[in-house]
């Protein structure tokens, strides 16, 4: 048995639409007769998101208790066991809770990969390890959650989602990224104009630099 290939959704700033982008290739393959699962999804209390789900086959999560207090997090032995084609997996940076088998979520992908399965997965710019102080130099804010640029650059399809910093601040204003009471302070941080240029041109920089 081969090794899965893996598939990458980049995001050159969170909102941008990469769980969407992800499930909708996933439903687009359910649909032709592969055989999906959904290993892990995060919402974020997104309806459209949501929606997209649709009738994929979601492999329940495990919970882990850590000082008293529970998490749920991916159930790894459950999806090699179930053996699908193709695991739908979010966040590629995710640190598992301690006491999982694997510290990072991307050592869980690797798992999946070397067992067959195909994955799909999502990441945002600022989670590359490379890019960490740059992303700092940017927004201000250090990312504590990253993965080996050498794992994303494995990947057999890096597919790039981006969204004009216009358009993205717009959707946050609507209500479409965060809750309503995380508008003002986003928009004024994280979110502001000039950073979410400066990381979607970073994204392009990155994306370019891999293809050579």
């Amino acid at each position: 048995m081969g090794r899965g290939r893996m598939r990458v959704v980049l995001g050159a700033a969170p909102g941008v639409g990469k769980t969407y982008a992800m499930l909708s290739e996933a439903n687009r393959r359910h649909e032709r007769g592969t055989d999906v699962v959904i290993g892990l999804v995060e919402t974020h209390g997104r309806p459209q998101t949501k929606e997209m789900i649709g009738n994929l086959e979601i492999v329940p999560r495990h919970t882990l208790s850590h000082r008293g207090v529970e998490l749920d997090e991916m159930d790894v032995d459950a999806i090699l066991r179930r053996a699908p084609a193709v695991a739908v997996i979010d966040e590629l940076a995710h640190t598992n809770a301690p006491g999982s088998r694997n510290s990072k979520r991307w050592q869980d992908i690797q798992e999946l990969l070397d067992a067959g399965i195909d994955v799909i997965t999502t990441v945002n710019i600022q989670h590359l390890e490379s890019l960490n102080d740059v992303v700092e130099s940017i927004t201000g804010i250090r990312q504590h959650e990253t993965v080996p640029d050498a794992f994303v650059r494995s990947a057999d399809q890096i597919e790039l989602k981006d969204m004009t910093p216009y358009a993205l601040r717009r959707r946050m204003a609507h209500g479409n990224v965060y809750a309503a009471d995380k508008v003002d302070s986003a928009l004024g941080n994280y979110f502001r104009t000039g950073n979410l240029t400066a990381l979607r041109e970073l994204a392009l920089l990155w994306l370019a630099d891999r293809g050579r």
